[in-house]
């Protein structure tokens, strides 16, 4: 017999975006399978291989690269989660492109952005912490909130 199952009662789809090595969405990841396990599904985009390998490796349940992948994924899930460098254009010695950036602005989905960066930016009012205490200051906000209802 085949059941119609509701999209309410699927796990929540997040999509964890990173360049560069992946180390900080490899973070997350670990972050988020030890809180929530199977009960969301992770899905790794990196803008490079060795990204979404990275992240992959920390456990994410799923992963593809570049931005054709990007930008077909990120209107399709209910959180995105990444540095805030994931939404500039150029960004991460240029693996973000304008499309990409676009592509995650656009997107319907929540976004919960580390400030972390490598560029010329600061960010006013943001206290400078290490990954992990931003990591964990991101899983007890709207994060919580948003899995908590899985």
């Amino acid at each position: 017999m085949n059941r119609i199952v509701s999209r309410d009662i699927l796990p929540k789809r997040i999509c964890i975006i990173d360049g560069q090595g992946g180390g900080i969405g490899a973070t997350l990841i670990k972050y988020l399978k030890e809180a929530y396990w199977e009960s969301i599904e992770l899905i790794a985009l990196g803008t490079n291989a060795i990204a979404t390998a990275q992240m992959l490796k920390a456990g994410a349940n799923k992963g593809a690269s570049g931005e054709n992948a990007i930008c077909c994924t990120v209107p399709k899930v209910d959180c995105i989660v990444g540095p805030i460098a994931i939404t500039w254009a150029n960004a991460m010695l240029g693996e973000v492109t304008p499309r990409i950036a676009e592509a995650i602005m656009s997107s319907p989905a929540i976004k919960i952005l580390l400030p972390l960066s490598q560029e010329e930016v600061e960010i006013v009012g943001v206290i400078k912490e290490p990954l992990p205490h931003l990591v964990q200051a991101a899983m007890k906000g709207k994060l919580r909130e948003i899995l908590d209802n899985v």
